[in-house]
């Protein structure tokens, strides 16, 4: 966002989740002039303003469902867009040969194809705009193979590849994009389980990541952070 003073416009993905639900109170307090919250239920929102719009939306691994979103999104031509994509799930801990075709399937569904057409339907919207940033949610086993995690760890180093393809392609058009690769989200969740604290990132961690990738549009793209603690 540096160096121009136009309408800078933030959507969320995932509003509803642990990491949505932070973003939504950290970029609400950033110098973005409209913001849009996507997700699957209803939720209330403790804006001062009225510059916001929630989105209720279906499965995003769906085309149908995220065409839906972008066409109830506002495209000026002024207006530069920066998205936040906060979904993903996991799911692990068998061999290979222990994985139900049916688990393999809702990783990929969640952490990529949701992930893919987010970046490609973004990509068709701001064209004819200021452009724009994605910034998608990766993870630290992206980079490295763990047992019990192929489904998962293989949706994340896909997300890296969708990444950086994103970057390559889309200067043309003024998109950028990047990702935040944390080790664990700390969430309640997260800590009944996790044998170590120290492998847990907060969200603001995280958010901070996010916002200084869009601080630096239009040079920051294809860039993957590690954050892992």
């Amino acid at each position: 966002m540096k160096g121009h003073n136009l309408k800078k416009v933030f959507i969320l993905f995932g509003s509803t989740g642990d990491l949505g639900r932070s973003a939504v109170e950290y970029f609400m307090n950033k110098d973005f002039d409209y913001f849009y919250f996507i997700s699957r239920k209803q939720f209330e929102v403790n804006f001062k303003n009225e510059n916001y719009r929630l989105i209720i939306a279906g499965d995003l691994s769906i085309e149908e469902n995220v065409k839906y979103v972008f066409s109830n999104i506002s495209k000026e031509s002024s207006a530069s867009y920066f998205l936040f994509d906060t979904i993903g799930g996991f799911s692990g801990g068998k061999n290979i040969w222990e994985t139900a075709f049916n688990d393999w399937s809702k990783m990929l569904n969640m952490n990529l194809t949701t992930s893919f057409l987010i970046g490609k339907h973004f990509a068709k919207f701001i064209q004819g705009t200021n452009g724009g940033s994605i910034c998608y949610t990766s993870a630290a086993s992206g980079f490295k193979n763990e047992k019990g995690k192929i489904a998962y760890g293989l949706s994340k180093n896909a997300v890296n590849y969708l990444v950086k393809s994103i970057a390559v392609e889309g200067k043309e058009i003024r998109l950028c994009a990047n990702a935040v690769a944390p080790n664990i989200i700390d969430t309640p969740a997260n800590r009944e389980w996790v044998d170590d604290e120290n492998r847990l990132v907060n969200t603001k961690t995280i958010c901070d990541a996010v916002y200084n990738f869009f601080n630096g549009y239009p040079e920051a793209s294809g860039e993957i952070i590690q954050l892992m603690h």
